[in-house]
């Protein structure tokens, strides 16, 4: 997977026909608005069709209209389980690789050609069976999109030499630091799967490889799994959005059928590995909370007895109203979470347990525990509760990953390779309602013995590599004859495809209406499935926290769902897993959320729910005590994580101290120590009013439906007689520029976050500010990570983003950067910033930086809980109700000199506050090299080094 920045929170941000060849009868195209994905006799169905060409190449046509989009979807059947000995993290590094250039597309111009066309969701990702290529274009783009893809599976082989293959193994092995040596428990994953499967097992080493493998991949490896496996007769693409299925058809045949086929790819035949005893193995790593991992063989994908353990892993470790959950992290606070998986492949899957210690608890206590739960559904089978509240997560789950057009087309591909039909939803979920609570006990009786799993421990400690694998000086010239071809070059293929006639962007429009209680109901129709998605927020955020209680927005929040007058927390879980549904809590910078998504059906129970929790909170003393456990846990595993420290501190610096939004959200130990029944209760009373806050609801829904349930379920929230209580909305008092260094002995990485304060929302010039960052760091063409990532190999990724808060803003650049190139990371990055400020940019770059904003605006609106949350969002820092319909007027008024403008007036070098959390002894020379000042080290927390931190005001010191 190459790592991308986010979308902006805001903006923020069947009937299965097999076909011998492209000329069946031509279907009329659907009706506008409609989907694919319907229920045929109570089962699920996607109207598709399957094609296949005369090279073998597979394309399945989903039609669905629901918006102007199309998704393109490739597998190439091929991942690590088709590695050769000495070649793992292969399949991974080929994905890259296939980015890199082709013969009609220059290195690194495809993913500008998307971003010029609109495109979102364009990536790539390998999984032990398969490698994906994914992006998603407006539906005029039908003929790029097949362009693009055809070009990099027929013509990228062309293209990759010994530059672009040095320097894609540099960003891999980022990857690799990034992902697993500087992650917590990246390399207890590792150790797992090394002790589950033996030497020579294509499973073994993980997707991401080691080093030592990386590094020794040639050119002439390349080239022969390019042979063997990137050929058409080993690749299906999937086509699912808005677009004509016949003129379809003529263009897949027009740009994969002149595609020579290769030899028949052989089978892979390997015997799942059979443990007769128990594997105990002792990893130490730099974390600080143990770990425990226990991991059996269970049969492979969609055979016997898979689907009965994805059944128990529900059942065992499905979310709060699981099994391990109650006992082990609710009932005797032994652990901070669990995790259950059935992780299904296709030569046999993976059965594990993961579960995450509470500091000083003890792991062999939380292991006689697992071992009893297990034991004990190998015994008694699950209850008939259970066994419905598994199936209606899986339904919910399967059915909301319809919702996306790219995760429909994903799905399908799925279907496709590991089931042999792409139309198996169906069946995949008949299966689950056949199976019996009896089978659900045998299989775990059968599979998950003592005798046949490894059990992993990770405590704290010393964390041990392998030797480190030099990094040899990239080549700066390809040599002659490294480039070979696999197809005949034609001249039609050197000139992209014009799009068609493009549809005006529409975005999802929220009608705003107002109850007699203050509260104000936004609705957001979308009925293309049954599902509905509901955010209430309120302006109850971190900016609203006393001084002297760090956090107590986000305690509050949290504690929400821990019980109300009439439900425990248990009754809680119980009742949203039995509805399938989706229910979070949480507080960000200027408003705390509730949010919810389940099927259409169980809506109006599921919204009840949420109700209940908003608005009759119990604040139970012993809800709250272990709250404080469970935060103060959580304290210490932000401090495992080079980037949450990173920020943090960042946020302490460039606020300034008296700042809310300069502590943790989560706090600090002494606040939350402090915390009591008396203080949530009063910052809820306070702040959670309806008159303050927002019902935001996207979905399946009717207006009437929905004000109707409003009225029933929020028309008694009583609005207070008192004024609504202001917030800290003083303007940050940040320290002057300087850089700040965090020790983190060991790190193969540096964690970096460069900040000054920004514009806050509801700026005019908001959308030059944004086209301005795409250009900037904001993309993955930007010129930071452009630079830092694809030519000097630097990094992973590296990004930056403006966050626009109701009464503050904030900027950032942050990523990670191997620990031996941190001083010229930043100086290049400080260069780019130079270059973006030296003059406007020129009209190519502009069209594509702004058309990456303006077009793929629809792709950024295309699930319920995203467009939900997303008008949430605008509500909650003061924007007017047209503030994301207005987005396409807005983002086209974007001129050269007004983005030049919003990078002259927010974007000052001068003033950025580097915050740097690495290995001091490797970093620090580095740093002083720059010669920013001044130059300080700091804790974790972002106290300076030998400064006490300041102590609790007596009155917040005890409970």
């Amino acid at each position: 997977m190459r790592f991308m920045p986010a979308a902006p929170a805001a903006i923020t941000l069947a009937v299965l026909t097999a076909l011998g060849g492209l000329h069946p009868a031509v279907a009329a195209p659907a009706a506008a608005g409609t989907s694919a994905v319907s229920t045929v006799g109570g089962t699920l169905n996607v109207k598709l069709e399957k094609v296949k060409l005369p090279n073998g190449f597979e394309v399945i046509l989903v039609e669905d209209h629901r918006l102007p989009l199309v998704a393109f979807n490739l597998w190439v059947h091929a991942g690590p389980r088709n590695e050769a000995k000495g070649q793992t993290g292969f399949a991974h590094l080929f994905e890259h690789l296939m980015f890199a250039g082709t013969r009609h597309i220059p290195r690194g111009q495809a993913d500008k050609i998307i971003d010029a066309a609109g495109g979102t969701d364009s990536n790539g990702s390998t999984d032990f069976d398969r490698t994906n290529y994914f992006f998603t274009l407006p539906s005029n783009q039908l003929e790029l999109g097949l362009w693009l893809k055809s070009d990099m599976l027929g013509y990228m082989i062309d293209e990759v030499d010994s530059v672009a293959l040095a320097n894609q193994q540099d960003v891999v092995r980022n990857e690799r630091r990034q992902s697993v040596e500087n992650r917590p428990y990246g390399i207890v994953e590792e150790a797992l799967y090394q002790a589950l499967f033996p030497e020579g097992h294509p499973y073994r080493a993980t997707v991401i490889g080691s080093h030592a493998d990386i590094q020794s991949i040639k050119l002439d490896d390349v080239k022969a799994f390019a042979r063997s496996y990137y050929r058409p007769n080993n690749a299906t693409l999937v086509l699912a959005g808005d677009f004509d299925p016949a003129q379809a058809r003529r263009l897949v045949e027009k740009y994969f059928g002149p595609l020579k086929a290769g030899d028949p790819v052989p089978p892979v035949n390997v015997a799942q590995p059979q443990l007769t005893e128990e594997k105990r193995i002792e990893v130490t790593d730099r974390v600080e909370l143990s770990r425990l991992d226990i991991a059996w063989h269970t049969p492979a994908v969609f055979r016997p007895g898979d689907a009965e353990l994805d059944i128990a892993s529900h059942v065992l470790g499905g979310g709060k109203s699981s099994r391990l959950y109650k006992t082990l992290v609710y009932d005797k606070q032994l652990a901070q979470s669990v995790q259950v998986q059935q992780y299904s492949l296709s030569l046999g899957s993976v059965f594990s347990i993961e579960v995450v210690a509470r500091p000083g608890k003890s792991l062999d206590e939380i292991q006689k525990i697992v071992d009893d739960a297990v034991a004990e559904l190998a015994t008694n089978p699950p209850t008939p509760e259970e066994m419905a509240r598994a199936r209606a997560a899986i339904e919910t789950a399967t059915l909301s990953r319809l919702e996306k057009v790219q995760a429909l087309a994903d799905q399908i591909n799925y279907y496709n390779q590991q089931a042999g039909d792409p139309n198996y939803i169906g069946k995949d979920l008949a299966r689950y309602q056949a199976i019996t609570p009896a089978q659900v006990r045998d299989v775990v009786a059968q599979q998950l013995r003592k005798n046949a799993r490894v059990v992993v421990r990770a405590t704290p400690g010393e964390q041990k590599l392998a030797p480190e694998v030099p990094t040899p000086p990239a080549p700066t010239k390809a040599a002659q004859g490294e480039r070979e071809s696999m197809n005949p070059d034609v001249a039609w293929r050197r000139t992209p495809p014009k799009g068609g006639k493009a549809k005006a962007p529409v975005l999802p429009e929220g009608r705003r209406l107002t109850l007699a209680n203050g509260l104000t109901l936004i609705h957001i129709p979308n009925p293309g499935l049954p599902l509905v998605s509901a955010t209430l927020v309120v302006r109850a955020g971190q900016t609203a926290n006393p001084a002297d209680r760090p956090g107590l927005s986000s305690f509050t929040a949290g504690m929400l769902q821990q019980g109300t007058q009439t439900r425990t927390a248990q009754q809680i879980a119980d009742e949203a897993a039995a509805l399938g549904a989706a229910i979070s809590s949480g507080a960000g910078r200027d408003e705390a959320r509730i949010e919810a998504s389940s099927l259409k059906r169980n809506f109006p129970q599921t919204l009840a729910l949420m109700a209940d929790v908003a608005l009759h909170p119990a604040f139970d003393a012993g809800e709250i005590a272990r709250m404080q456990n469970q935060r103060l846990a959580a304290l210490q595993q932000q401090r495992e994580q080079p980037p949450a420290v990173a920020a943090i501190v960042a946020n302490r610096v460039v606020y300034g101290e008296d700042h809310p939004l300069a502590k943790a959200s989560l706090g600090d130990e002494a606040a939350i120590k402090a915390t009591d029944a008396a203080a949530l209760r009063q910052f809820w009373s306070t702040h959670y009013r309806p008159d303050q806050a927002a019902l935001v609801v996207a979905g399946d829904i009717s207006a009437d439906e929905l004000k109707a349930l409003a009225e029933r379920l929020f028309g008694g929230w009583a609005r207070p007689a008192t004024a609504a209580a202001t917030v800290n909305t003083a303007a940050p008092k940040p320290a002057a520029a300087r850089v700040v260094l965090v020790d983190k002995p060991g790190a193969p990485q540096t964690a970096l976050s460069v900040v000054a304060p920004g514009p806050k929302a509801g700026t005019p010039d908001a959308e030059d500010i944004k086209v301005m960052n795409a250009a900037m760091g904001g993309l993955f063409t930007s010129r930071i990570n452009t630079q830092l990532r694809e030519v000097k190999g630097y990094t992973y990724g590296i990004y930056s983003a403006y966050t626009m808060n109701r009464d503050s803003g904030l900027f950032g650049i942050r990523g990670s950067v191997r620990t031996d190139v941190t001083g010229p990371a930043l100086t290049d990055m400080f260069k780019e910033i130079d270059g973006m400020r030296a003059k406007p940019m020129g009209a190519e770059e502009l069209n594509r930086v702004r058309n990456a904003q303006l077009l793929a605006l629809p792709g950024l609106f295309d699930t319920n809980r995203v467009v939900a949350s997303s008008y949430a969002s605008e509500w909650a820092v003061g924007m007017p109700a047209d503030s994301i319909t207005a987005l396409p007027r807005k983002f086209a008024a974007v001129t050269a000199n007004s983005a030049y403008k919003a990078t002259k007036t927010y974007v000052d070098p001068a003033a950025l506050i580097v915050v740097a959390v690495g290995d001091k002894a490797k970093v620090l020379p580095q740093l002083e090299a720059l010669g920013r000042k001044p130059l300080e080290i700091r804790d974790p927390q972002g106290v300076p080094v030998g400064v006490t931190a300041p102590s609790m005001p007596a009155s917040a010191a005890t409970p």
